[in-house]
């Protein structure tokens, strides 16, 4: 019988909680926990445009209650800005190797996970823009609007149809090598076993 360590967490006892930088992911989570019956808390406290710092903050209150926290960001502004960039390097080095906190960042936003829902790319984006640009192709009434985001319409019809296994498989394939990436897959290795 192998022996309970520190950082092993039954996945199956310990409520999850998304940690998210701005509406966008606040919207996405809050309409798949909807549609997909996943068990998770969404608070409007762990939403907003949220830097790594508030995030590390936000982390910490999660875990010390032995919750599980599911971290999704965007890397665009890490990549082009040096102070953030030292924040992230120091979150993951705080918290990186915690089972109970699951990094789903993506370079260089939430847009290329969406985008994965319908092609296999790595292909190199500047900048959030320029990812919804080519998203619209796809789903041509985007917006990072509360007005569109707050209809669960785009994420159903973004995850029908076998597309949110797609992005998860592209994901997965694709890991951290390309110039663009997304980890949000590892959120759904965590929900999948509640």
């Amino acid at each position: 019988m192998a022996r309970k360590t520190e950082n092993s967490l039954s996945f199956k006892s310990s409520p999850i909680f998304i940690i998210g930088e701005g509406l966008t992911e606040q919207y996405y989570f809050l309409h798949l926990r909807s549609l997909y019956n996943y068990r998770y808390t969404i608070k409007p406290y762990f939403f907003g445009t949220t830097s790594i710092k508030e995030m590390e903050s936000k982390i910490s209150d999660v875990i010390e209650n032995d919750g599980i926290a599911i971290c999704v960001f965007d890397l665009d502004v890490s990549r082009r800005n040096q102070e953030e960039n030292s924040r992230l390097v120091k979150l993951r080095k705080n918290y990186g190797k915690k089972e109970n906190v699951i990094f789903c960042d993506s370079l260089p936003s939430i847009e290329f996970w969406f985008l994965l829902h319908f092609c296999y790319t790595n292909k190199y984006f500047n900048d959030s823009k320029s990812v919804e640009r080519n998203l619209r192709s796809y789903i041509s009434q985007y917006k990072k609007k509360k007005e569109f985001l707050e209809k669960v319409k785009w994420v159903s019809d973004l995850c029908d149809d076998g597309k949110l296994q797609n992005a998860i498989d592209r994901s997965i394939k694709l890991g951290e090598q390309g110039e663009s990436y997304s980890n949000i897959h590892k959120a759904f290795k965590v929900l999948d076993t509640k």
